[in-house]
């Protein structure tokens, strides 16, 4: 079957998912420096622990599911961690999508983040309906969608530096981040889709 991802690729996406699941647990755990604009959220309690404990699983999973040695040799494994990788998207995204309602950055945030939680809820879950119909090809091309979406939080935090330091003031450019975070991941996962019309059909 086609690799979705060339080796340094799958490297570099798995060390940053990693880096941004693992700091973010800080939330959960209640650990370590806390934005105080995060924790401003007219909704971070609860709904800010239920976002980051599901977000930051399907970080930790999503790298692994796309191995194609993975599928083929332990098969099982990559139902579990695909039912757990489910799971973690769903209830990162209901958080998600409270969360934006509760955004202090504005009306334009809110959509941004909303739009994100409801696109990456839709993919999972038509990703898992594939899944369970046999419908292998689709379900993977879903679930293309699902991981370009669960990704939109590395690259929030590769924006966020950039937004302080730029002359944009850091307000305005988060509310163009809340959509530059995932649509572009989004785009690019249709360009290849669409460039590669049957990317499973081997597998």
């Amino acid at each position: 079957m086609s690799k979705i991802l060339s080796r340094p690729a799958w490297t570099l996406m798995t060390l940053l998912s990693l880096a941004v699941a693992l700091t973010a647990y800080r939330y959960v755990l209640n650990v370590g420096p806390l934005a105080p604009n995060v924790l401003a959220n007219l909704f971070a309690t609860p709904f800010l622990v239920v976002h980051v404990a599901g977000a930051a699983t399907a970080l930790l999973i999503a790298p692994f599911q796309v191995l194609p040695g993975l599928r083929a040799r332990r098969p099982g494994l990559h139902r579990v961690l695909g039912r757990i990788y489910v799971a973690s998207c769903l209830t990162g995204g209901v958080g998600g999508l409270v969360l934006a309602f509760g955004s202090t950055a504005g009306p334009i945030a809110m959509a941004g983040f909303g739009l994100l939680a409801v696109a990456w809820i839709g993919t999972t879950v038509q990703a898992w309906r594939m899944a369970m119909a046999r419908r292998i090809v689709e379900h993977r091309a879903w679930m293309i969608r699902s991981l370009a979406l669960t990704l939109a939080a590395v690259t929030l935090r590769l924006y966020l530096p950039l937004a302080a330091v730029g002359p944009i003031p850091f307000v305005e450019a988060y509310r163009a981040i809340s959509f530059l975070c995932w649509v572009p991941n989004l785009l690019l996962a249709e360009v290849w889709l669409r460039r590669r019309p049957s990317p499973f059909a081997a597998a």
